[in-house]
């Protein structure tokens, strides 16, 4: 059996920036267990898999640890994959997913993705996320994710986790995000995620359904220009509009190629 794949970096208008996702178009859909060993083997934060259904278009996204409930960059990526490569051509797409409809809508240079509202609430820090960070949170909150708030963007930047702990933790699907207010931008966020091949995610999507009505109500504004600090970094244009979070990016295709299973 043969194929399509593209990758494409998502959150960025240049190649080795942002986030990089594989996309994978289906005629039906394959056993789990393929789609995971394709994950496995692409060897990026995420793959996504999709399968046209009438208007529609089915969407699953897989780690090569385990299948997702949601991922932003790679709904940025299947997005672009279906508009720039593969000559969709409405102006917005619908997805069907484990988190309900998605709607991708093209601005001009940018996908705008209408994802689920995710406020996080004030919780309790666990230990093992405690002893795993040199610099400890001024607030600690959580929806899926945990979503920790920082003073400074120095914070944010200087922040190492000992992975050994950091390790111990069981979050099932979520991760760790780490915030501050920012100098430049409106937000800046790193991503951590444990027992993942790949530590520290460098642009997502998802967690800014958390991050966005956080810093809503915290700077008391409903727009905002966001930054990843990762190594690769990524900008995402957000916005809180009747409740409802709409995260937007660019994204540039990096590879289109073949693969034989």
């Amino acid at each position: 059996m043969k194929l399509k794949i593209f990758q494409i970096d998502a959150f960025s208008d240049k190649v080795f920036k942002g986030n990089p996702a594989c996309v994978i178009p289906l005629d039906n859909w394959l056993e789990d267990g393929v789609l995971l060993d394709i994950a496995k083997e692409n060897c990026v934060a995420e793959t996504a898999f999709f399968v046209k259904n009438e208007d529609e278009f089915e969407l699953r996204w897989f780690t090569p640890e385990v299948e997702m409930d949601l991922c932003g960059h790679a709904t940025l990526a299947t997005a672009h994959c279906l508009f720039k490569e593969l000559d969709y051509e409405k102006d917005q797409i619908h997805f069907t997913t484990q988190s309900g409809k998605l709607v991708v809508e093209k601005k001009e240079d940018l996908y705008q993705m209408k994802l689920p509202n995710r406020k996080p609430l004030h919780h309790l820090l666990p230990t093992q996320i405690e002893k795993s960070l040199n610099i400890q949170p001024k607030e600690v909150l959580k929806s899926r994710d945990y979503v920790l708030v920082y003073d400074s963007e120095e914070d944010i930047k200087n922040i190492k986790i000992n992975q050994v702990e950091f390790d111990k933790i069981n979050l099932q699907t979520g991760g760790v995000i780490v915030t501050a207010k920012g100098r430049k931008y409106d937000f800046v966020s790193r991503f951590f995620t444990p027992q993942a091949s790949i530590l520290e995610d460098p642009v997502t999507g998802s967690a800014h359904c958390s991050l966005v009505p956080y810093w809503a109500k915290k700077l008391n504004k409903n727009k905002f220009k966001a930054k990843q600090l990762s190594e690769r970094k990524g900008v995402l244009y957000c916005e809180l509009n009747n409740n409802i979070v709409y995260v937007s990016g660019k994204a540039c295709t990096y590879l289109r190629g073949e693969i034989i299973i």
